[in-house]
């Protein structure tokens, strides 16, 4: 798998959207991308939602 299928399934998975066919094939490879790309995503999540928290009450 390359990194655009790694971000679609992180992208999925969070959002819980995910198809059966693709679940079964994530599960096929190493699980160490999706964890690595799920933390990043989750940072900058929390990151933005700060963001928009400061200039909400700015």
């Amino acid at each position: 798998m390359n990194w655009k299928h790694w971000l679609q399934a992180v992208a999925a998975a969070l959002f819980g959207v995910q198809s059966e066919k693709n679940r079964q094939l994530q599960f096929r490879g190493s699980p160490w991308p999706y964890i690595g790309l799920g933390a990043m995503a989750i940072l900058l999540f929390v990151l933005l939602l700060m963001l928009v928290v400061r200039l909400v009450l700015a």
